[in-house]
């Protein structure tokens, strides 16, 4: 199943390169007459040495050279042509794939915030853009230069054959020697940069904590060996590619000895020296360059093969049959949650409903499977088995951008990202409807806070959210939660960072959304979060433990019912 699913994946990429034919196409027309233009040097020499020096005519010399510094510069014209539709080969094929990769990027199961995906779709668009295409065109004429060379006289073909076998063995050497370093190099800088950038996401926490010593010397470590196998990957190529240019100056230096030999000998002309010595040169040239560029070529096949397996795993999303704004009616049936890689569920059979109008509180101890419930309700999370309705159908029926509109989320740990605080709310949108993020922000009990900011809702804010606390993030959060007047919004721990105030803003919120016939489910620890609740479900070890009206719930399963009763009637917030 894994290799079908392979197959696919490459299949998603070829189908993506097969819409560069055309480009190709003219590359290699005007490869054609590059390559034949490559001749007027020789044709060149030939003549100055046959005709020009032999009549000593000056007329001819200046025709000829006309004529020549015509023809480079068509060569000039059509050689930069074909480098820039290779560059807009690279840039089309980039383009193509980058919602798909992005995408894929995003819904990896076992995604981390990785940009990998990204990183490899860059080496194949970088590799299409090389030189290494150009000598991929190039290489097929070296027969056809090594052949004209063989036209002077058949020892300098045999030396020319002979030394352009040399230097293709040392190309295939070189594939073979340096692929195990690149590939280690590759991986080893990958968990090196994706450590660093932990430790810069999390700097805050790690200073804080007296990590900054350890964390350093992890990093360096990890460093440290990228550097290692860096290096290893460096000398690797330069000692191949040392040797091909070191290899390639010395057989153009015996094609000059042996022809001077011939030149001696009478068999050759002196001009006919030359050339072969100008036409070794750009027979071999393509292959060189493909030694210089081994590493373009090694990155963009290992990028390649990654590409496939990220497409493999994450298959483009289906086209959905849009469907109305559905009602607050929520439906979960037997669900079943089996993370990737575990053995056991994580949520088991977990069956409850709810009507507009409705708030469910969700209570357990730390690990019983709140939070993964609350992913599952925003189409994060696919289940297992079971199903989740909401007005009617399936989750997987709404496409995510329309499940993103009717679910609002705000999740434990409150994520904000570069932009400004009116884009934070309306979800990145880069043109924000400002009565809806005013609207949300008022609803959130945000609107105050968002003004006492130096620039209000144009706030830019540094990845993170760095320049907000906890509270005021949070806050933010559930203003973004609200945007749009979601059909059901699912809170995560909403009280977790808030102050007296704060939660009696919430509170206010979850009164707002239940009388505009919206349902709310709150994954809580603090009583205070669940004051606002009409029903509620106990999750332990993944299972339901009990549902139904709140009292009558903490009554037959909590010991300190009443207490929690208490601070609920109270207006705590413990």
């Amino acid at each position: 199943m894994k290799q079908i699913q392979l197959i696919q994946g490459l299949e998603e990429l070829r189908t993506q390169r097969r819409k560069l034919r055309s480009l190709m196409w003219s590359v290699g027309l005007f490869s054609v007459f590059v390559n034949l233009l490559m001749l007027t040097a020789p044709i060149y020499m030939l003549q100055l040495y046959d005709r020009v020096l032999g009549s000593r005519s000056e007329a001819t010399l200046i025709a000829l050279t006309l004529l020549m510094a015509f023809l480079f510069l068509i060569m000039g014209v059509l050689d930069y042509s074909r480098t820039r539709i290779l560059a807009r080969a690279g840039a089309q094929f980039q383009a193509s794939l980058d919602q798909r990769v992005f995408s894929a990027v995003m819904r990896q199961a076992d995604n981390r915030g990785s940009t990998a995906g990204l990183k490899d779709l860059e080496a194949v668009q970088k590799l299409l853009s090389s030189p290494v295409i150009t000598a991929a065109f190039d290489i097929p004429w070296t027969p056809f230069f090594l052949f004209a060379i063989s036209v002077f006289h058949p020892w300098l073909g045999i030396l020319a054959v002979s030394g352009g076998g040399c230097l293709i063995a040392i190309t295939v050497l070189n594939q073979m020697f340096s692929k195990g370093p690149l590939t280690q190099a590759t991986i080893a800088s990958h968990r090196a940069e994706q450590m660093a950038e932990q430790m810069r996401v999390e700097s805050e926490m790690v200073r804080a904590l007296g990590m900054s010593s350890g964390a350093y010397k992890r990093w360096y470590q990890s460093r440290e060996q990228s550097l290692f196998e860096n290096l290893r990957a460096s000398d690797r190529l330069g000692q191949f590619s040392a040797m091909s240019k070191t290899f390639r100056q010395f057989l153009q230096s015996a094609m000059l000895g042996l022809g001077a030999y011939l030149a001696l000998k009478g068999e050759i002309s002196p001009g006919a020296m030359i050339a072969g010595s100008i036409l070794l040169g750009r027979a071999l040239a393509p292959v060189d360059t493909a030694v210089n560029q081994w590493q373009v070529v090694q990155r963009a096949r290992s990028g390649w093969q990654a590409l496939a397996e990220l497409l493999a795993d994450t298959p483009p999303e289906q086209e959905r049959t849009a469907l109305p704004r559905p009602e607050a009616n929520l439906r979960v049936e037997n669900l079943t949650v089996i993370p990737r890689g575990a053995h056991r569920a994580v949520l088991r059979q977990v069956n409850f409903d709810m009507k507009p109008g409705e708030a469910l509180g969700v209570i357990g101890p730390s690990g019983a499977g709140k939070s993964t419930l609350a992913r599952v309700l925003t189409g994060v999370v696919t289940p297992d088995g079971g199903v989740v309705r909401l007005g009617g159908a399936s989750l997987d029926n709404y496409s995510p951008e329309a499940l993103g509109r009717y679910v609002g989320y705000l999740p434990q740990r409150v994520q904000l990202f570069e932009g400004t605080i009116a884009e934070n709310i309306a979800g990145l949108d880069l043109q924000p409807d400002s009565e809806a993020v005013v609207a949300a922000a008022q609803m959130a009990g945000a609107h105050e806070l968002i003004l006492s900011l130096p620039d209000g809702y144009d706030t830019p804010i540094s990845p993170g959210g760095a320049t907000l606390s906890g509270g005021q993030m949070q806050r933010v959060g559930l203003a973004r939660a609200l945007y749009g007047e979601p059909v059901l919004l699912v809170l995560d721990e909403p009280n977790s960072n808030l102050d007296n105030e704060g939660t009696q803003a919430l509170n206010r919120a979850i009164r707002a959304v239940k009388a505009r016939g919206g349902a709310i489910m709150i994954m809580a620890h603090r009583p205070a979060a669940i004051q606002e609740c009409e029903l509620l479900l106990i999750i332990d070890g993944g299972t339901a433990r009990g549902f139904g009206p709140r009292d009558d719930v903490l009554k037959a399963h909590v010991q300190n019912a009443q207490q929690i009763q208490s601070t609920q009637t109270n207006g705590g917030t413990q």
